[in-house]
């Protein structure tokens, strides 16, 4: 028997890819490299997301401290001027009651309270900025 060979035409190989296959093999390689770098690019994206929401938990966490911290102290001092406010009525009360005839010091008492009363007023109307300077 004789083994009949296939005829190859000359120039062309019959073992691999041919050179065509490079082009598309370079593009898939390509497309990979991309797709892995745009993968890493996200997971770092996510990563630093993470982070800033972490970030903005501690500084809401440490605001809330110092809102309660000054609520508390602004509280005391409210409740300290109710407290001496009161002991104030209540002395001109036990003033008042003992003996009668001092009324001048309980009118000046009063002249006190209404100038304080006038300044509170008009620290109230003043601006708290001045128009026309920038």
């Amino acid at each position: 028997m004789h083994l009949e060979q296939e005829k190859i035409p000359d120039g062309c190989s019959s073992a691999g890819a041919g050179s065509g296959e490079f082009h598309v093999y370079r593009h898939l390689r390509r497309r990979e490299y991309q797709r892995q770098d745009f993968m890493d690019a996200m997971a770092e994206k996510q990563r630093l997301d993470e982070e800033f929401q972490k970030k903005l938990e501690r500084n809401k966490m440490v605001a809330e401290e110092q809102t309660a911290k000054r609520r508390r102290k602004r509280q005391k001092l409210k409740e300290k001027k109710l407290q001496a406010k009161k002991n104030k009525l209540e002395q001109k009360k036990q003033e008042k009651e003992p003996d009668q005839s001092q009324e001048q010091v309980s009118s000046e008492d009063d002249e006190e309270d209404s100038k304080e009363e006038e300044e509170k007023e008009d620290d109230a109307e003043e601006p708290s900025f001045v128009m026309g300077r920038g």
